[in-house]
């Protein structure tokens, strides 16, 4: 069964002075703590065991808001990151929790949505090796780029490069087998000082176990990392909301809708934020049977 690691750690430096006082992580997204929208994600894989990765600092608060997941039908532990040393320090901390499964390792900034996209996750839930998602960006610098050759088969990864050889960029949802935590060990710190996820997944596709799902049109990522990138995100999912009068990314719609959690149960996490817009769309949500075309979340 896989597993699921949220890695919500770092300083947020690029936000500075909001992340200052506040994780980057629990800032809102619209109506929503930024973190519920990759918990969301990988509810909707299937995963409901899952390691949050945060600062000794930040970890109350994250115990607060997540608990232990319980009430979503779902198990959450907890993990300390020291120092930001790169993203595949995630799986290498994240290997007692593991133990031996394979895993889903999501950013706490990254943002997915869009038509079918649970079906895409399922289906990279279902692959072996290791599987990444490309998405056509205008601006590849600023991300993991990968290199298709003729025959549209993965020839490289490149760590922000400034001359990229394609648009399309490596969102921050891995899916590994359990030789991950081995991989990343294996991995030597960067120029930047940090052990990149990129030299984890050059193993992949060295051993040809690399998959790569391109992620259409009809998708939506969004890099939470700088003021203007919440901002627009903001904006994209307020506009988004308030035309279909669905929410995006609820953890609570998620748990009911794959029957992790009963009609009871979603009544008492309504009934608890009931002076609230999202508690009164919660309790909406108990007589409503959406067509499974609707069930993306």
């Amino acid at each position: 069964m896989r597993k699921g690691i949220l890695l919500a750690g770092g300083s947020g430096t690029r936000l500075y002075p909001i992340t200052q006082v506040v994780c980057k992580q629990l800032l809102p997204i619209y109506d929503k703590p930024m973190i519920y929208y990759p918990l969301c994600t990988l509810m909707q894989t299937g995963i409901t065991e899952i390691l949050v990765i945060c600062t000794e600092t930040d970890l109350p608060l994250f115990k607060s808001l997540l608990k232990n997941g319980h009430q979503w039908g779902i198990k959450i532990e907890y993990t300390i990151q020291a120092k930001p040393e790169g993203l595949a320090q995630a799986l290498i901390l994240a290997e007692p929790f593991l133990n031996g499964s394979p895993s889903a390792l999501i950013l706490g900034d990254n943002l997915f949505y869009g038509h079918q996209l649970q079906t895409t996750l399922q289906a990279a839930n279902n692959m072996t090796g290791a599987t990444i998602f490309g998405y056509h960006v205008a601006d590849p610098q600023a991300y993991g780029v990968i290199e298709f050759d003729q025959h549209k088969r993965v020839k490289s990864i490149t760590e922000k490069p400034t001359t990229p050889k394609s648009n399309f960029a490596m969102p921050g949802l891995y899916f590994f087998d359990n030789k991950a935590c081995q991989y990343a060990k294996k991995v030597s710190p960067s120029a930047r000082g940090e052990l990149e996820i990129v030299d984890v997944i050059i193993q992949y596709l060295n051993t040809e176990q690399l998959n790569v799902n391109i992620l259409g049109r009809g998708t939506a990522w969004l890099d939470t990392g700088t003021p203007d990138a919440i901002a627009d995100a903001t904006q994209y999912i307020a506009a988004i909301e308030k035309r279909q009068g669905l929410k995006i990314s609820c953890p609570e719609e998620v748990a009911f809708s794959m029957g992790l959690i009963d009609q009871h149960q979603l009544t008492i996490l309504a009934n608890q934020l009931i002076k609230s817009s999202y508690g009164q769309y919660l309790l909406s949500l108990i007589n409503k049977n959406f067509p499974d075309e609707m069930h993306q979340y």
